[in-house]
């Protein structure tokens, strides 16, 4: 492969490529792209979105050709172009031939429209303006419009002529067949007006270069709509600086930023952005996260700590050893996983592109009914009307709203989640996320924050730092992991252990070790009784019978043979759990837990969140039978999980939400990446999904009551109560301004807020 594609490889037998489709106008080129690429033996799967102009395509290795990929697309009629790893920076949404076509086209259309669009309107126009009347509806008008039709047009023929070359005629076919109809006649007439019957012998010029003209503009006003709509991938790639200064043998030295290798030193200087992921190895400074974390307060980092690459330095100056680059940056990854998004298709565009194959030739034939039928039963001049009438129809038709209803949101959507810290790595999650009505937590790092601390202290003489001083020392010699905890949390107090003149470990009961002279016993409530050392009935030891209820470990602590104090050790809800579970219920979900943990601890911590439904001890396995349990009650399951034991229940489930902060392999199997590791965005997702397939329904409900309302009127159906036909050249703007209307209802997502259910 070259720079035409960007090969990703997959888990298992397949591989995927991604492929840039120049050219494509409606639905019809989408399926009609999608049956040329599936048809190419090792191709497994194919999906074209039309609003980015990709192709995503699923091969089996050693079977696919993706030369014959390629080809395939030309033979549809399209063009595979270039698509660099850059390209939503590099290709600006509107190229200047784009520009230029378009101002051509309007330049010379316009005078013809004002001049001879209200001579068909006001009677006297013709007699005050005579002379320029018959230059645009004579020679001037055939000299202009040519440029027009054949020239600033040109792209439809092209396009147009692929459409039947594959046998499969779509929006192109239908601008070509109408605006041909019109010039091409209105030429005969000019050349050769004896051919046609008396009364017949009229020009449409203003009509065939408002059709060219109007379409133009549509494409061109598309093409930037489209281009906002993707500005968060082009923001995302821009946060990657294109230069970094690498330390090589004592030498520093700019260097591209693809040229940095895993291992180099990267010097990042005060105010840069970091080019790499990796970790620091000299200076001190802070650094401004709020990409990665949403938080604006800068993180302080020094010898040890993690950067992440786009992220911008602070004031200090920093040596990091790069350990990921290039395209293994969480910067890459990101930009990866939208991309996928918005290549994605939700199921409800299969019903828009089964509809689009079949519509265009349907089309066709109602057009060409409707002239057969104002030939022998219209009024005269019948040519005319026919004429007009089977013009409007194929103009009126064109699918292109239908083609951008679905990409165009998911697009935006796609960008406005990553903006809001949701990373949708497939663009069908949305409307899975948005017929959810199930959530069902992990506990473990998910809820909780994965990790044990001391939560409480309960001391015999209220001093809870000098009991934490003796227990830390007499714990500090153990690896048990809650030793580690006591020992931590005595460090983060600044407490300094006194020295340990000998230690024990009774494995699975307590520690014994002489601390300044004392004899210090630190375990369970079993280990104390063991011991003799009895409750002597003090008030304060009451609370070691509540506090295992509340999901805490409690350590029982003894010094020289008297019950001094307990410390409970707990992995504790994190602070944003409660919050996020408590929207959802009051958006109406069900909301559940499933945990490897015992029925008591689980119940504690599901108590806490606000959690009723409760499924504890748990495997990997089992989890995921849970979710198929519920999916088969008819329920739609959203699981949120982090670690490696969630990989099973996150692919079972209808949506996976992988918490950022867990597993590379928890990641990998989610549809979503929250990459804060903050539970609040999984009723904003939530809420983003059922907007987003709103607004795609208020989309296809345009599009199809557009074509349903105005077909009718195009082919003149109203013309016996009204006595009007819509001309050709109102067709033209009418169906651009439904695919504007399109555009413009999905970039109202940009607005969505995080607050909004």
């Amino acid at each position: 492969m070259n720079a035409s594609a960007s090969i990703r490889g997959e888990a298992g037998s397949e591989a995927r490529v991604d492929l840039a489709v120049r050219g494509m106008t409606c639905a019809s080129c989408v399926a009609r792209v999608e049956r040329a690429i599936r048809r190419v033996d090792g191709v497994t799967a194919a999906s074209v979105n039309l609003a980015t102009e990709r192709a995503s395509v699923r091969y089996r290795p050693g079977h696919a050709d993706l030369e014959r990929v390629r080809a395939a697309v030309r033979d549809a009629g399209y063009e595979p172009g270039p698509l660099a790893e850059d390209e939503q920076e590099t290709r600006p949404p509107v190229q200047a031939s784009d520009r230029i076509r378009l101002a051509v086209a309007a330049l010379l259309t316009a005078p013809i429209l004002l001049v001879t669009m209200p001579a068909m309107i006001v009677p006297a126009w013709d007699a005050t303006f005579a002379p320029a009347v018959g230059f645009f509806t004579g020679v001037g008008g055939l000299a202009f419009a040519t440029v027009v039709q054949l020239g600033c047009g040109a792209r439809f023929y092209r396009a147009a002529f692929g459409e039947l070359r594959a046998g499969s005629p779509g929006m192109s076919t239908l601008v070509v067949l109408g605006s041909s109809a019109a010039f091409f006649y209105s030429a005969a007439v000019l050349l050769a007006p004896r051919w046609f019957p008396p009364g017949t012998a009229h020009t449409y010029f203003e009509a065939s270069t408002a059709i060219v003209t109007f379409l133009l503009a549509g494409k061109y006003f598309e093409a930037i709509a489209k281009g906002r709509a993707s500005h968060a991938i082009r923001r995302l790639v821009g946060l990657a600086p294109k230069q970094a200064r690498v330390r090589r043998d004592g030498v520093e030295r700019d260097v591209p930023t693809a040229a940095v290798l895993v291992g180099d030193l990267v010097v990042v200087r005060p105010g840069e952005r970091l080019a790499v992921d990796g970790d620091v190895i000299e200076g001190r400074s802070y650094v401004d996260e709020s990409m990665i974390t949403g938080e604006p307060t800068p993180v302080a980092k020094e010898a040890s700590a993690t950067v992440v690459g786009g992220t911008v330095n602070g004031a200090g100056s920093l040596v990091v050893r790069a350990t990921r680059v290039g395209r293994d940056t969480m910067l890459a990854q990101i930009v990866r996983f939208v991309e996928q998004a918005q290549s994605g298709k939700p199921p409800i565009a299969e019903l828009a592109d089964r509809i689009a194959s079949v519509f265009v030739p349907v089309v066709i034939a109602i057009a060409a009914v409707t002239f057969v039928a104002w030939l022998f039963v219209g009024p005269a001049p019948a040519l005319n009307y026919a004429l007009v009438a089977a013009v409007s129809v194929l103009v009126i038709a064109c699918p292109c709203a239908m083609g951008l209803a679905t990409p165009a949101a998911v697009m935006v959507a796609t960008g406005r989640a990553a903006e809001l810290g949701i990373l949708l790595r497939k663009g069908a999650a949305l409307e899975a996320l948005a017929r959810a009505d199930v959530v069902v937590f992990d506990k473990t790092g998910t809820l909780t924050r994965g990790r044990p601390e001391l939560t409480r202290i309960v001391a015999r003489d209220g001093d809870e730092n000098a009991l934490l001083r003796i227990v830390a020392a007499a714990e500090s010699r153990s690896e048990h992991p809650i030793a580690g905890t006591i020992v931590r949390a005595a460090a983060a107090r600044g407490l300094e252990g006194p020295a340990v003149a000998s230690f024990r470990a009774d494995p699975g009961e307590g520690v014994e070790a002489s601390v300044d002279g004392r004899a210090v016993h630190a375990g369970t409530e079993r280990y104390m009784t063991r011991l003799g050392v009895t409750n002597d009935g003090a008030d304060w030891t009451r609370e070691a019978a509540v506090l295992p209820g509340r999901g805490m470990t409690c350590v029982f602590v003894a010094i020289d043979g008297r019950l001094a104090g307990i410390l409970a050790v707990s992995d504790p809800l994190l602070a944003a759990s409660a919050e996020a579970v408590a929207t959802l219920r009051r958006r109406g979900f069900t909301v559940a837990m499933a945990t490897g943990d015992t029925a008591d601890t689980a119940r504690a911590i599901a108590h806490e969140a606000g959690i009723d439904t409760v499924f504890a001890g748990e495997l990997p396995r089992a989890k995921a039978e849970r979710i198929e349990e519920l999916q088969r009650a008819g329920r739609r399951v959203v699981f949120v999980g982090d670690g490696i034991n969630d990989a099973p229940a996150l692919a079972r489930a209808d949506v996976g939400i992988a918490m950022g902060t867990g597993t590379d392999i928890a990641i990998e199997t989610g549809d979503v990446v929250l990459p804060r590791g903050d539970l609040r965005a999984v009723p904003v997702a939530l809420a983003l999904g059922r907007r987003a397939l709103r607004i795609i329904r208020q989309n296809f409900f345009w599009a199809y009551a557009y074509n349903v309302a105005l077909i009718p009127l195009a082919a003149g159906a109203f013309f016996p109560v009204l006595h009007v036909l819509l001309s050709p050249a109102l067709a033209a703007l009418a169906m651009s301004t439904s695919s504007l209307f399109v555009l413009a209802n999905s970039m109202r997502l940009r607005r969505f807020g995080p607050n909004e259910g």
